[in-house]
């Protein structure tokens, strides 16, 4: 059987983290946050970092013992058997497919303002197919592109910082139109922007040394975008202001143009592009290996775990993942659609931290390389707040998108009750 290839180490993997996290929300949502959380969205962020940290380092735990592209699945099958270890990957899967969607509706966003045409849907589906493509030529090649990408767009975020160094002081950073309520509710919507620290444990068979290198490059990259998501928050609010802000529909190019002209609008939204482009690259990449794990544990078609034998990757999971991710960008709607993906993430990131509790009691003598901090006893604090604040998340977010995300879990529980019956029919069958 044809094998993925080990090429990845700390670097590459950090800047996996990194540049799936930043392209999402701080170029596509910051504007729309601003919007609800007004000038203290910077503390929306800051929340919202709060929550990714607790279920990161639950991450880094199970990463830790279990080395695996099938992520969260393996993770709940050891803690709580095959019905719900299904149910956190198709959830998984349908986050990062969702999120492929969302994240190019936002390239095509920049694109379109960049060209001043309205070609939303169509470029955004233009990214998906090019970036479908990369994923399938091959991993080390998908890591230097990504390398490239989040230098790029991590130096317009310094932009963006040193630019607002006048600014500073200019607004009350505490001003909030909605109150609280509107600070939970921006954080909620933010978490988006926090999403693809846990996409990197997708790549253990592919990297070096998993159990060591995949925990440290979920703490950095968590820690590396935190600290830039909120001075870039704060500087965005220092120029603009969060009225002009929740207004744009290409906020951090406005940002730049306020302060520095026209000229500066051109580069912000080129830079967008790339970061934005980096994500879906990145997403696509970890959720079409997700489908590869889970295929050769046999919960998914067996299809969908073939290697191409040239380029060593997962051909089949990669075109899958690139047609779901199409039809999900016809819908058009990116706070819809990121609404609908945080809701997939906040119900798998409480499954994911309740499952480090529970293996703690049932499997405490597996080898743990990193052991999350402060601890009772067995129990880990910060699981037992990344539960809370994960199903806390949820009751913050719109009441369609709640409805939307439970129909999204029913069918997935529908979908593993067919396949079940499907392969006990035809385990009978072989039997006869």
């Amino acid at each position: 059987m044809v094998k993925l290839k080990r090429s990845l180490g700390l670097v590459e993997a950090t800047f996996a983290g990194v540049g799936i996290i930043l392209g999402a929300g701080i170029y596509a949502l910051l504007g729309k946050a601003a919007g609800i959380a007004g000038n203290s969205v910077w503390l929306s962020f800051a929340i919202a970092a709060l929550v990714a940290a607790f279920t990161g380092l639950s991450y880094a735990e199970l990463s830790s013992m279990f080395p695996s592209d099938s992520g969260e699945y393996i993770y709940t099958k050891k803690a709580f058997g095959n019905r719900l270890a299904f149910l956190a990957g198709y959830l998984i899967i349908a986050q990062g497919i969702i999120s492929v969607a969302a994240v190019a509706l936002g390239f095509g966003g920049y694109l379109s303002a960049l060209l001043k045409i309205n070609f939303i849907i169509p470029l955004a589906i233009g990214c998906i197919i090019l970036f479908t493509i990369v994923n399938f030529w091959g991993i080390k090649e998908t890591a230097w592109l990504n390398i490239v990408f989040t230098i790029l767009e991590v130096g317009g975020l310094i932009l963006i910082i040193v630019l607002a160094f006048r600014h500073i002081g200019s607004v009350n950073y505490m001003e909030m139109p909605n109150g609280y309520f509107g600070v939970f509710s921006a954080a909620s919507l933010i978490f988006f922007a926090f999403i693809g620290f846990e996409s990197i444990v997708k790549l253990s068979e592919e990297t070096k040394e998993p159990r060591k290198t995949i925990p440290r490059a979920l703490i950095l990259s968590i820690i590396i975008t935190t600290i830039l998501y909120i001075v870039v928050a704060i500087a965005s609010v220092s120029i603009l202001g969060w009225e002009a802000l929740g207004a744009s529909s290409a906020p951090l190019a406005d940002v730049a143009a306020a302060a520095m002209g026209s000229s500066a609008f051109v580069i912000l939204a080129i830079i967008a592009l790339f970061s934005t482009a980096n994500t879906v690259l990145i997403i696509l990449v970890t959720t079409s290996r997700i489908m590869y794990g889970m295929s050769k544990e046999k919960s998914l078609p067996s299809s969908l775990a073939k290697v191409h034998p040239d380029r060593k990757t997962p051909w089949v999971a990669v075109l899958a993942a690139g047609l779901l991710a199409i039809a999900f960008a016809l819908i058009g709607d990116i706070e819809f659609v990121a609404g609908a993906t945080n809701f997939a993430v906040f119900i798998t990131f409480a499954i994911i931290n309740a499952a480090v509790i529970g293996l703690r009691y049932t499997d405490g003598k597996q080898k743990r390389v990193f052991r999350m901090p402060l601890n009772v006893g067995k129990v880990p604090v910060l699981a037992v707040l990344g539960v809370i604040t994960s199903i806390f998340m949820i009751f913050n977010l719109e009441v369609i998108v709640i409805i939307s995300g439970i129909v999204l879990t029913l069918i997935g529980v529908g979908i593993y009750e067919g396949y079940s019956r499907a392969r006990m029919a035809k385990f009978a069958l072989k039997i006869k």
